[in-house]
């Protein structure tokens, strides 16, 4: 797998470079109002590169001091003439997309509006039978499965011209992974996993002759290299403290957060907690982890228990459903599987008037991420740390370790005395 950052960055005028990046928007059917977004950010990056070498054409080394000089300030509220500035990173993401690659990839894709071609139809409803029988995936994985081997086979028919499985060549696969160059090696590597077990199933069921999934590039990534995103406590502390817990959206999104940055829940037990799953008696909540599907018993504290309790009988809607959190508006059902409640986090933060030093993630797993840094700085042993995270291997706990280097470098850990956490 080619390294991004060896890509050759083609430098036509930045006015043109734009201009084409535009048109893309237009033929991904991007929403008018999004398009406009896109090029408001564009049309300031030409002014601030106009300023300083009027001559040049878009480079990476422009781009990163043009996203650096528009970041909102921390503290400081955005003017409402300022909205663009919220936007800029993802936008000039797209915008080193297309110079790079010649393409731009939208990161939501409607699966409704993908045509696959009439003869892979059938074998596609096959594999997705063949993967909730045989393999046993959850709803969200299947969903995930399903997009990225749909997308291949969209791109066999639109780009390389193939009608019928039987006919895909290694040369088909090797452009394939060469088109998702612009996704983190992560994202590759999960594409490639997909697309390899359907050409495997392919083979199985001999619609393929032979297996071709080794022509498949393998793309390393190291299981560390990503170095968590973490809120200093004081944030956090800032973030509860704005919400509004007299309405019933503040005590339902008071509830998750808490849950998040006091318990580290992960967001699909977040999302799918039932009240069968509170044991009032033992103060403990009693779950089977979405993710692993090993049971996670973890105490209730008197602050979540007490949140948990205000949000059940003051601002809980009445409903038939075991989902401890509904959305608010009728039906008022649980959140779909695939919700990330992202916008929990966003509303409460920029409410807060939250802003971090440098660029981070800040969803709900990033909450998750400062309750393992904020255990390590308090010398909690690593073994502890996953029993409360629910890892099964303590290898995932110490990629959260590399947040807080002083932390890993003080925390004591006989690493022959202690062995993965069932």
């Amino acid at each position: 797998m080619a390294n991004h950052n060896q890509n050759p960055i083609k430098n036509p005028s930045l006015e043109c470079l734009v201009f084409e990046a535009q048109n893309q928007l237009k033929v991904l059917g991007y929403h008018r109002r999004s398009q406009s977004r896109y090029q408001a950010v564009w049309r300031r990056f030409i002014e601030f590169a106009d300023q300083q070498s009027p001559d040049d054409g878009y480079s990476d080394e422009l781009a990163v001091r043009f996203m650096a000089a528009s970041r909102p300030k921390q503290g400081v509220p955005l003017k409402p003439e300022e909205g663009w500035r919220q936007h800029s990173e993802c936008c000039m993401k797209a915008l080193r997309d297309y110079a790079r690659f010649d393409r731009i990839e939208r990161s939501v894709v409607d699966m409704q509006s993908l045509v696959v071609a009439q003869a892979m139809q059938k074998p596609l409803r096959d594999f997705e039978q063949f993967c909730k029988d045989r393999r046993h995936l959850r709803p969200s994985s299947l969903q995930e499965r399903l997009r990225e081997v749909t997308l291949f086979l969209v791109y066999l028919s639109s780009e390389r011209q193939v009608g019928r499985l039987e006919s895909i060549q290694p040369e088909d696969l090797s452009a394939f992974v060469s088109s998702r160059q612009c996704f983190r090696p992560k994202t590759v590597s999960r594409i490639v996993s997909g697309v390899r077990q359907f050409l495997k199933f392919l083979t199985m069921r001999g619609i393929l002759r032979q297996d071709i999934s080794a022509s498949l590039p393998t793309v390393h990534v190291s299981r560390d290299a990503h170095i968590p995103s973490v809120w200093e406590p004081e944030l956090i502390t800032r973030l509860l403290a704005v919400i509004d817990r007299s309405s019933a959206r503040g005590k339902r999104d008071y509830c998750i957060l808490l849950l998040a940055c006091r318990l580290g829940l992960r967001l699909g037990d977040i999302r799918d907690l039932t009240l069968d799953q509170i044991n009032w008696d033992e103060a403990r909540l009693e779950i089977t982890q979405s993710k692993t599907q090993a049971p996670l018993h973890l105490p209730l504290t008197e602050e979540v228990g007490n949140a948990l309790i205000d949000y059940l009988t003051s601002g809980r809607p009445q409903t038939e459903y075991r989902q401890v959190f509904l959305r608010l508006k009728p039906p008022c059902a649980p959140f779909h599987h695939n919700s990330h409640l992202h916008y929990i986090v966003t509303y409460w933060r920029q409410l807060a008037g939250i802003q971090f030093r440098a660029p981070q993630r800040h969803g709900m797993h990033s909450l998750r991420h400062s309750l393992a840094t904020q255990l390590l700085r308090k010398d909690t042993p690593i073994h502890v740390i996953a029993d409360v995270l629910g890892h099964t291997s303590l290898t995932s706990t110490m990629i959260y370790a590399k947040a807080d280097v002083d932390a890993l470098r003080d925390a004591s850990l006989d690493a022959e005395g202690v062995s993965d956490v069932q």
